[in-house]
């Protein structure tokens, strides 16, 4: 199953996989050394999730107890090194204590040693460690796409919630919310699991409109033969690191559009986080007179079908976009 999200992550040229939780008991050491080699011959880096641990942390997740003692860890990480780990995703801090501040320290100092990225999940807000740390890559530090996999609930309030976070825990920091999952059902493909409220086009706006400085696309292998090709390509060419961004309209909790530049290419991509169709327009100051993109977005009525057309863009001229109910759309230029 791991070779399969190898696979996958070659076919579309990324960089990184992680592997989750357990992997200690379901694939063990042996097995992970032999995938970070077959993972490393189709130019892909295996990351592993870790349980923090300690006095603060009863829950059962394993590997348990590695990261908690400075002797434990920094072996654990030497092994790491050995057989070509490249980072590590830490879950369960307990609170802000400084007893947890100091690990946090603790792990990205030690990992930096050994050429480890660092990614915290149950974790509090980032507050510069990225000005510290190298090797801080992102945190969680919200309720992110993976509880809408636990309830119906959560995954009802997710268009308000995400349009609501971008304003207020992103500008914090780097934020690992596991955005732009494409099955219609989360947390199952058979038929259990919550129902997603977002459309595709919501979905494929989220690594745009959100920052993390490690993007972590809840993605199956299945999905890139379920949509079209372009789709695909922009999965393949969406960065996870920014030069430049702009704001270009919305309000909290309703609607977001920013537009981000990598290189010479921007990105505008928008979401809408009410349930009645929208009309946008905003300006796009940042266009050199004029230019031509590609809109990707939804078709009207339509949760998991895309379409993509060409638009034109001017300097003097406000675009309009019409959104479908928890709808999204991207714009590449």
């Amino acid at each position: 199953m791991q070779k399969r999200y190898i696979d996958m992550a070659e076919r579309l040229g990324w960089e990184y996989l992680l592997i989750d939780a357990l992997w200690d008991t379901q694939i063990g050491r042996e097995k992970i050394a032999e995938l970070a080699e077959y993972a490393d011959d189709k130019g892909v880096g295996i990351m592993l999730w870790y349980n923090s641990n300690g006095d603060w942390n009863d829950a059962p997740q394993t590997p348990l107890d590695l990261m908690n003692d400075t002797e434990v860890r920094r072996r654990e990480m030497e092994w790491m090194q050995s057989v070509g780990i490249k980072g590590i995703k830490v879950d369960f801090f307990g609170g802000d204590k400084q007893v947890a501040m100091r690990l946090y320290d603790d792990i990205l100092r030690d990992a930096d040693d050994y050429g480890i990225m660092v990614n915290f999940h149950g974790t509090t807000l980032p507050r510069g460690w990225e000005v510290m740390y190298p090797n801080f890559m992102t945190a969680e530090a919200i309720k992110g796409q993976e509880f809408i996999t636990f309830e119906q609930s959560v995954a009802d309030r997710q268009p308000k919630h995400v349009a609501a976070a971008v304003f207020t825990r992103n500008v914090v920091g780097a934020m690992d919310f596991t955005p732009l999952a494409l099955n219609e059902r989360l947390g199952s493909r058979k038929g259990s699991g919550s129902h997603r409220r977002t459309t595709a086009g919501f979905e494929l706006a989220m690594p745009v409109v959100m920052t993390s400085g490690l993007q972590h696309f809840a993605l199956v292998p299945e999905n890139l033969d379920e949509f079209p090709d372009f789709v695909t390509d922009y999965l393949r060419e969406v960065p996870a690191t920014w030069d430049d961004t702009k704001l270009l309209a919305g309000y909290p909790g309703e609607y977001a559009v920013f537009a981000r530049r990598s290189g010479e290419r921007w990105y505008i991509a928008g979401f809408n986080g009410e349930s009645e169709t929208k009309i946008l327009s905003f300006a796009t100051p940042f266009v050199d007179g004029a230019a031509q993109g590609e809109i990707i977005t939804d078709i009207a009525g339509e949760r998991n079908s895309m379409g993509k057309n060409l638009v034109s863009l001017y300097r003097d001229r406000n675009i309009e976009i019409e959104l479908q109910p928890h709808g999204g759309f991207v714009i590449i230029i």
